[in-house]
């Protein structure tokens, strides 16, 4: 997904839907991610994995977190907008992500409020869906997100000249 003109609050309609190419997370991945920051024996050794409830070796949900936003900021529908998040509401892992899946994500705007004190930015909720290559659900979360107006871009712009 590649957009071609700068996004901005606005453009943020409630019923907005949004979706990722594809990431194929390799075993490395999941291992290396895990190493670093979630070395659970069921992230990062296959032997102990195998003897889980899962089964098998997993990524962190923290990894399939990652993953998620590197998506959607690679698809560049925040690039000319993006102000920050005060935060996260409703994560959910749902499915166990192994390696060789392919995982996209879909998000859509639910909730959007320009900001009632600063015209140069607005607030809205998003709705991230994670799936695998099968269709398959694994993980949903919800962020806030502050995005710039235009008028916020163009005042950033003035200033900066």
């Amino acid at each position: 997904m590649s957009i071609e003109q700068p996004l901005y609050f606005e453009d943020f309609t409630v019923g907005r839907r949004f979706t990722t190419r594809g990431v194929t997370l390799t075993e490395a991945d999941i291992i290396d991610f895990a190493f670093k920051y979630d070395p659970q024996p069921f992230h990062i050794d296959k032997v102990a994995a195998e003897q889980s409830p899962y089964g098998g070796l997993i990524a962190s949900g923290f990894h399939t977190l990652s993953v998620c936003f590197r998506m959607a900021i690679q698809a560049e529908v925040f690039t000319a907008c993006s102000m920050g998040s005060p935060g996260l509401d409703e994560l959910r892992w749902l499915q166990p992500v192994r390696p060789g899946d392919t995982l996209c994500t879909e998000f859509e705007v639910v909730h959007a409020e320009p900001s009632q004190s600063r015209s140069s930015r607005g607030r809205v909720r998003i709705a991230y869906t994670m799936k695998n290559q099968r269709g398959e659900t694994v993980m949903t979360v919800t962020a806030n997100q502050i995005l710039r107006t235009r008028k916020g871009a163009e005042s950033a712009q003035g200033s900066t000249a």
